[in-house]
């Protein structure tokens, strides 16, 4: 049976991230809990430190904010099981069935990667074209260790490189409804300048990402030409 290591990266998230990691460390399939405070301004990392009492978790605390992509990195260095979670640490209403629905396809081997989606948002998730950018993503820590390097410089474009990465291998991504979870969007948390501001940089971050890395855009194609001449 492979072992599962949840990664918790949290930014300033002192209203969620008490609720999330307990919720977690109440799974039996969960081997370990790595949560990285990304430089967090606020309470986060009290509130992580005292859980700790409590719950045993491994805690990286990055002094400066190095980015979703830094911190998802790290995490995945430190992991010592084979399937990595990646859980936001924003999220309300977390049970055990999501993380059934996010693990056992992996362990089944239906999968090399499995993205859910909270489906409380402003867009029906069938017809979501942002769903791949979830942050709720399971997938095997070997598959990922070739780009880490590439993780810890993306920023918020690391989820377009993971997506591009798998792509260009021809891996299986399996999509999930978590029904119930519910993900609040930037203008839930802050004003709608602030999250208009903030929306506009991580678009600039994703751009720059596929910029970056169109080798594997290349891959990809060559992939799926090479794949249709032959049948």
């Amino acid at each position: 049976m492979k072992k599962v290591s949840v990664i918790i990266c949290a930014y300033n998230e002192e209203k969620t991230v008490k609720d999330v990691i307990t919720s977690i460390s109440e799974l039996k399939i969960v081997d370990e809990i790595i949560v990285v405070n990304d430089g967090s301004t606020d309470r986060t990392q009290k509130i992580i430190e005292d859980l700790k009492k409590e719950i045993v978790i491994r805690n990286i605390h990055l002094r400066k904010n190095k980015g979703k992509g830094y911190a998802m990195a790290v995490g995945v260095e430190q992991a010592l099981s084979d399937i990595v979670l990646f859980v936001d640490a924003d999220l309300s209403n977390l049970n055990d069935e999501h993380f059934c629905q996010l693990i056992n396809p992996l362990f089944n081997n239906e999968a090399d990667m499995v993205l859910g989606q909270a489906t409380e948002t402003l867009i029906n998730y069938s017809i979501n074209p942002f769903k791949s950018f979830t942050g709720e993503r399971a997938l095997l820590r070997k598959d990922i260790i070739p780009i880490i390097d590439k993780m810890k410089t993306s920023r918020f474009g690391v989820e377009t490189l993971l997506n591009l990465y798998y792509q260009s291998l021809g891996k299986i991504v399996k999509y999930v409804m978590l029904k119930g979870l519910e993900h609040p969007t930037k203008y839930d948390k802050t004003s709608s300048l602030q999250a208009t501001k903030e929306f506009i940089y991580e678009g600039q971050e994703i751009a720059s990402t596929v910029i970056k890395n169109y080798d594997l855009i290349a891959k990809t194609i060559k992939r799926i030409v090479n794949k249709n001449i032959k049948i």
